[in-house]
């Protein structure tokens, strides 16, 4: 079994140096889904959610989060991100939404592209859950992360059912949305 690397001699958690690493180029990108109700799905496409743009709202908190994670999670490095982007991929009464974070750094962006999705998909969560109490929010992954042009580690979930959920997204037609395509309400 490998070593944890948050964990000292002693057994207590612990910060990792990575003063002696040498500051390279680091993207990372993680996704998740929300499945919603039809009648939900419907008021987010047509703009009519009580609190406003969802989605342009959920791109905006995504950023948010993916900046403050070093303040959420106790034993991340605080990083200078050059990127942070958030994609929403709307179809069949659900929205995928993926994180990418880059920076030039001595550790890697997992960790802020993990938070940037989760809160990208609890802002949609928020914003809808007067109307929808039935919500899920499933296979919450890291993609991808990059060291320089090398890809160091591509994913897949460990779950069964995850995997086949990834399929029948990958499967049905999408359609991407963006702040300019969703009908505002008069």
């Amino acid at each position: 079994m490998s070593k944890l690397s948050h964990v000292d001699d002693q057994g207590r958690a612990s910060m990792v140096d990575v003063s002696e690493k040498s500051a390279t180029e680091r993207v990372a990108s993680a996704e998740a889904i929300i499945a919603l109700s039809e009648e939900s799905f419907r008021l987010v496409m047509a703009g009519e959610i009580k609190k406003g743009d969802v989605l342009a709202t959920a791109r905006i908190a995504g950023i948010q989060a993916a900046k403050q994670t070093a303040q959420l999670i106790p034993l991340c490095h605080p990083l200078a991100l050059g990127e942070i982007k958030i994609d929403i991929v709307t179809s069949n009464e659900s929205a995928e939404v993926k994180c990418t974070a880059q920076t030039v750094a001595q550790t890697g962006v997992e960790m802020e592209a993990l938070v940037g999705v989760t809160v990208a998909l609890l802002t949609i969560y928020d914003m809808c859950k007067a109307v929808d109490k039935g919500m899920q929010l499933y296979d919450v992954h890291l993609v991808e992360k990059t060291k320089g042009a090398v890809a160091v580690s591509q994913y897949e979930t460990h779950r069964p059912h995850a995997k086949e959920n990834q399929r029948r997204v990958a499967q049905r037609s999408t359609a991407t949305t963006n702040d300019s395509q969703i009908k505002r309400r008069s």
